[in-house]
């Protein structure tokens, strides 16, 4: 008699529980980070608008960016636009400071762009609200050559809008490319074709600054090393990776 019992617990009741607990650890397993994207201009987007949303961390001097979770929404619909991204809090850590990024663009072009951190605490489950800032849009002509023209570095992937110390950037029909960049001077060779751009050999000075002057300074690197695209609109130089990703972009200088 005891043995049946034995087997029922072991056979009938444990699977059973398990069955339970188990999809309810997995579901806990992942965490929702859920939000909105506005901006102020009152036009509205045109129907094939996509929106990219990022939750990423802030890089130290170390270490690369890393994206924790991202959602893209095709088409945006109109703001303010609902988003949701799904990550998994064990990557989290209580060292490191996270911020929200988002862009809207239109084939492949930008219109707009979060253009101040967003900083969050991912693990929160207070609603967020990212103010995006107007770009250009699909009617505005190019008004700068790419070629000859010192540009203003304004945004960089995994780091957002930069603003001091400021940082140049510049090619020449020769090809070699560099300017200043947060720290060190910098140079490299780069290759432009049509609306393809490669950037490669990138060197630089050896000077020591902040830790996070330095950490601005490597995602530059790294981000220059991973163009594949770029067009000039509205006075600006917007970089793309090869997934049509916005990595960099510049204002022309004065």
């Amino acid at each position: 008699m005891l043995g049946r019992i034995a087997e029922f617990f072991i056979f009938g009741v444990m699977p059973l529980v398990v069955g339970i607990l188990v999809p309810e650890l997995s579901v806990a397993a992942e965490k929702t980070l859920k939000g909105e994207v506005t901006y102020r201009e009152r036009i509205a987007l045109p129907p094939n608008a996509v929106l990219f949303v990022q939750l990423a961390n802030v890089p130290q001097a170390d270490a690369p960016a890393a994206v924790i979770g991202e959602r893209k929404m095709a088409p945006a619909g109109q703001v303010p636009i609902k988003f949701e991204i799904s990550f998994d809090p064990q990557v989290i850590r209580p060292d490191m400071t996270y911020l929200l990024q988002a862009r809207i663009t239109v084939d492949d072009r930008l219109l707009f762009i979060s253009d101040m951190r967003h900083h969050v605490d991912p693990l929160s489950d207070a609603p967020q609200t990212i103010m995006l800032k107007m770009v250009t849009s699909s009617e505005q002509p190019a008004s700068a050559p790419v070629f000859g023209q010192s540009w203003l570095i304004e945004y960089i992937d995994g780091i957002g809008v930069i603003a001091e110390p400021q940082a140049t950037f510049r090619i020449s029909e020769a090809g070699k490319a560099g300017g200043n960049g947060p720290c060190n001077v910098y140079f490299a060779i780069a290759k432009v074709d049509g609306s393809t751009i490669a950037i490669n050999d990138i060197g630089s000075t050896f000077k020591a600054c902040a830790p996070e002057i330095m950490a601005e300074e490597k995602a530059l690197f790294e981000a220059l090393a991973k163009a594949a695209t770029y067009h000039v609109d509205a006075g600006k130089l917007v970089i793309a990776d090869k997934d049509g990703r916005v990595i960099l972009r510049f204002n022309a200088a004065s």
